[in-house]
């Protein structure tokens, strides 16, 4: 059994908020991080949730701010499902804009119209309505995240964990655990989203910045607790000795790639965003956002309380704010027999095993527990993405030479659908722009297709596929050059977000099976509103037949 115990009192707290009163936003039970509920194992069912959307004060780590939470929770709910339950999640908001929530990672074949992205698959669910998302879990499993895919509002908290059980045996001689827990780490900003994104796409970018520079965050949390010069507290989890934990990790944050560790515990990956992996023990690993892994702790060293860290890679912010916090902490305790304490303020010791100082993951040669040979392709894409100033100074963000903007009162499904239904391709085959604005990749035939995405910035991105979990077949540090490419399609690994080098390139590797609109963007935040996204429309045919429900349709024209 976990004895778990959120950290709360004053024995290991930092401070109080600022505030006249408590914050609204609350911390979710422990039950939100410990899966323990007996989920796993149990045979395909509707499973029903509500999620309320609203705008609360919170303080994640000490500064009261304005929030947009599910269910007065910050992070929101934990979703527990098996492979092949079907999901029905009734979406109430009451924000002053329109919402949506995208279920990170889940390829929703059959059922595009609830991917959850606005201007691509709906419009957005307005002020005073709800949607209910209606789908059913394929053989997806693993790590992964539910938030919101409208404008930035994810960063201003919409955002929680969805773990998918599987319902096969791992791999033989796949390492085994005691215990679940959940972890979710996250940059905080002190400043609404919209405001910053606001000041982010204006000639004169952030205060204390310049244009196209991304507003930096004031500190960051984990599983919705943070610390911020004598504020805020330590979210604690009090284990057994001698036992073996997988952690499930989670970035939910907008910007900085976040490294995290456990004081001289080694960490050994089993998961990256839904894949097992070969066993990979290291000292600690760096999470882009959106990224998500699984690694095994053993509480096998001296009994008492150890620092989990999380350390923001500041070298992505390009200006000094006042005051930042890039290091947020938890903790994790066994065997005191008196509850938590804080560990000692030294710096991180790193992680060793039998005597060898351990190295941090290189995500770019991680195995998967079952090798994979991936079929030979029969379409190549390449496209670039860049940033430009407008004649006004203003930031935006290219796809071969195209900036998103969401389309208004429609959405790319719907589009789709209505090409069709008056006898005509939505679009031709291969790239095309369409609308002004929308840069696509059409196929109308299952093919194997390979794009290579070059990065043409100084800094890297993490990049999200909807729909598919492509392999990651290569990786380079410089401009792409086919004749100097060395590909692995004989064991890649499989997932659906990779970080682009900065400079560099990632080749991908999918199969076009998955009918609708699907998206790729980059996941800092910041970058999607700025343009950084393009679409995938595979067998447009088939999609425009999905039977997209016309609150749907009529969510659009309200818009």
């Amino acid at each position: 059994m976990l004895f778990a115990l959120l950290a709360l009192g004053a024995a290991i707290g930092v401070g109080a908020a600022p505030s006249s009163g408590p914050p609204v936003v609350q911390v979710p039970s422990m039950d939100n991080f410990v899966l323990g509920s007996g989920v796993a194992g149990q045979p395909p069912q509707v499973r029903h949730y509500e999620f309320v959307v609203e705008e609360m004060l919170g303080a994640p780590d000490g500064v009261t701010k304005p929030m947009l939470v599910v269910n007065g929770l910050f992070p929101g709910p934990t979703i527990e499902v098996n492979q092949y339950d079907r999901l029905v999640v009734r979406v109430i908001n009451r924000i002053q804009n329109a919402t949506t929530i995208h279920w990170h990672g889940i390829p929703q074949n059959g059922t595009a119209y609830y991917d959850g992205t606005a201007g691509i698959t709906e419009c957005g669910i307005p002020p005073g309505q709800s949607l209910t998302y209606d789908f059913t879990f394929g053989d997806f499993s693993g790590t992964t995240w539910w938030h919101s895919h409208y404008d930035t509002q994810y960063t201003d908290g919409v955002t929680g964990a969805l773990i998918v059980h599987p319902t096969f045996p791992d791999p033989p001689g796949f390492p085994t655990w005691d215990e679940e827990l959940v972890i979710e780490l996250t940059d905080v900003y002190h400043t609404f989203s919209t405001i910053l994104n606001a000041q982010y796409l204006s000639p004169s970018g952030p205060i204390g910045g310049s244009a196209g520079d991304e507003p930096v965050p004031d500190s960051g949390a984990l599983n919705g607790l943070g610390q911020y010069h004598g504020l805020g507290n330590y979210f604690n989890f009090t284990l057994q000795p001698n036992k073996t934990y997988r952690l499930r990790l989670i970035h939910t944050g907008s910007l900085a790639d976040i490294r995290f560790s456990v004081d001289n515990h080694p960490l050994t990956v089993i998961e990256a965003d839904g894949t097992l992996t070969e066993p990979t023990v290291v000292a600690g690993l760096t999470l882009a956002v959106a990224q998500r892994y699984s690694v095994l702790l053993t509480t096998n060293q001296t009994n008492g309380s150890y620092w989990m860290r999380t350390l923001q890679q500041t070298d992505m912010f390009t200006y000094k704010l006042p005051g930042q916090n890039p290091d947020n902490r938890g903790i994790i305790s066994y065997g005191t027999g008196t509850g938590p304490t804080l560990p000692p303020a030294k710096e991180d010791p790193g992680a060793t095993l039998g005597g060898m100082q351990l190295n941090d993951l290189d995500p770019y040669t991680l195995p998967p527990a079952v090798p994979e040979a991936v079929p030979d392709n029969t379409k190549f894409y390449q496209v670039s993405f860049e940033f430009d100033n407008l004649p006004s100074g203003a930031s935006r963000a290219y796809m071969n030479g195209t900036s998103w903007d969401p389309l208004p009162k429609t959405n790319i499904l719907l589009e789709i659908q209505r090409a069709y239904n008056a006898g005509r391709a939505f679009a031709p085959e291969g790239a095309s722009v369409q609308f002004g604005n929308q840069f696509l990749i059409t196929e109308d035939k299952i093919e194997v297709l390979d794009l290579v995405l070059e990065n043409n910035d100084n800094g890297d991105h993490p990049f999200h596929l909807h729909g598919y979990s492509p392999w990651m077949i290569g990786v380079g540090d410089s401009p792409y050059d086919p004749n100097n490419v060395t590909l692995n399609t004989v064991n890649p690994l499989s997932r659906d977000t990779v970080e682009i080098p900065a400079n560099g390139w990632v080749r991908l590797r999918f199969i076009t099976y998955n009918p609708g609109a699907w998206t790729l963007h980059c996941h800092i935040s910041w970058h999607m509103s700025a343009g950084l996204l393009m679409q995938f429309v595979t067998l447009p045919s088939v999609a425009a037949t999905l039977p997209i429900p016309q609150v749907i349709a009529n969510m659009c024209s309200a818009a």
